[in-house]
């Protein structure tokens, strides 16, 4: 059986993924790992997470994934036998000095997607010297995948869904060179993201590259012209990876986990993107010859956070570029949970805008994770209503259990262009 491991940044992405069926799910320790500007886990925090995973028969996996120096291997070799002691599974790391440290501590040593692992023989190695599972490179085709996996004597893994870099592996220098700021410690600003702005020298009669002059073989990189007559274009940044029409290909790889990028993205994003692939793997595993791909899957999937998607590199070599979200609706921030009774299942919310019987909201917690509700009935003072206007507190029935101080979002049809 194929594991399914989730992201999570925060502890309302921690409940929202594992009431999703994730598998496992990976957190960043604070310092060392990725995503430095997602919220992260204190090493105070970690006992926490694991006990909300075992609850759910989750495993617990750690982000030490950055680029390390001396001061850090220190550091992380007085902290990976702390993390052992808080139940923690494994530690993904990013160097393999620390497998020892991991071995030492009867804990797991996961190789990241940093180590750029693209062969067999390195996996070997990588065995002999205790490593027990690797994230194999992003840059790998479906058919590579599958010759590696068929002679691994470990465990391997893929990322299936998330953003993509534009460098190899996510190994990139950009952010650095820019504003010192160093993705390999976590600390990437996006440029790749940004409209870059192409200038020219006129006075040597430099002419103005457009769309159908800029191509090599198969690519085209469009570059659209700007209101001060300058031209930018976004070629830096690839759309996002899903393979969620691609289930039953990657589970025949015979890899052995699959990854959902996304700890610094929202609790409704890797609750939606778990529950969509949990979904999809079951339906193949319990009947491979009954098995058909759903359209609702790719639709869910497009209502929460994303650059557009492409398959990344597991078909052909990735093309199409993208920079602004595309997801089909915004989280509007309209208020917060005052109040949950349990017996008639009514949850006490004071809003700051208007709301109607029929918008849908999403509940976000800590403990209540991610929710969705479509409104069929709200009261104030014992009476029902259709419309409450913002600055009021207002009954609404809904039958998830919430708590005190849960943001309430209303979700809102983007607008083509927003």
């Amino acid at each position: 059986m194929v594991e399914l491991l989730s992201p999570a940044g925060d502890f309302t992405a921690l409940s929202a993924v594992v009431k999703n069926g994730a598998d496992a799910i990976y957190i960043g320790l604070e310092g060392v790992n990725m995503r430095i500007n997602a919220s992260n886990f204190k090493m105070d925090d970690i006992k926490k997470a694991s006990k909300i995973c075992n609850d759910y028969g989750s495993k617990l996996y750690v982000c030490t994934n950055t680029i390390l120096k001396d001061k850090d291997i220190l550091r992380l070799s007085k902290q990976i036998p702390e993390l052992a002691q808080r139940d923690v599974d494994g530690v993904i790391l990013s160097d393999i000095a620390l497998i020892e440290k991991c071995i030492d501590s009867g804990i797991e040593a996961h190789i990241s997607v940093q180590e750029n692992v693209t062969n067999t023989d390195t996996l070997k190695v990588l065995s002999k010297i205790g490593a027990k599972r690797a994230i194999l490179s992003r840059e790998l085709s479906i058919n590579e995948i599958k010759n590696i996996a068929s002679k691994s004597p470990i465990e391997t893994e893929v990322f299936i869904h998330g953003a993509m870099c534009m460098a190899i592996s996510g190994r990139c220098f950009l952010s650095y060179g820019l504003y010192g700021r160093s993705a390999n410690c976590g600390d990437c600003l996006q440029p790749c993201r940004k409209n870059w702005k192409l200038s020219f020298d006129y006075d040597k009669n430099d002419k103005v590259i457009n769309s159908s002059d800029l191509k090599t073989d198969e690519e085209t990189f469009f570059i659209s012209e700007a209101y001060d007559n300058s031209y930018r274009t976004t070629f830096f940044s690839p759309k996002d990876m899903s393979m969620i029409e691609h289930i039953p290909e990657l589970i025949d790889t015979g890899v052995d986990a699959f990854k959902i990028e996304g700890r610094a993205r929202s609790a409704d994003y890797a609750a939606t993107a778990t529950s969509v692939y949990r979904e999809a793997i079951d339906l193949y595993q319990s009947d491979k010859e009954k098995y058909k791909y759903n359209p609702q899957w790719m639709e869910r999937l497009n209502e929460v956070f994303n650059r557009g998607y492409d398959t990344g590199f597991y078909f052909n070599t990735p093309y199409e570029i993208s920079e602004n979200n595309k997801s089909k609706y915004i989280k509007k921030d309209i208020g917060k949970v005052i109040n949950y009774y349990n017996k008639v299942k009514v949850a006490e919310i004071k809003i700051w805008d208007d709301l109607s019987v029929g918008d849908e909201i999403m509940i976000q917690g800590p403990t209540t994770g991610s929710i969705r509700h479509t409104i069929d009935s709200m009261e104030i003072n014992n009476e029902q209503i259709d419309f409450v206007e913002k600055g009021l507190n207002v009954g609404i029935k809904i039958p998830y259990k919430l708590r005190k101080n849960d943001f309430v979002y209303k979700l809102v049809e983007r607008v083509e262009g927003n």
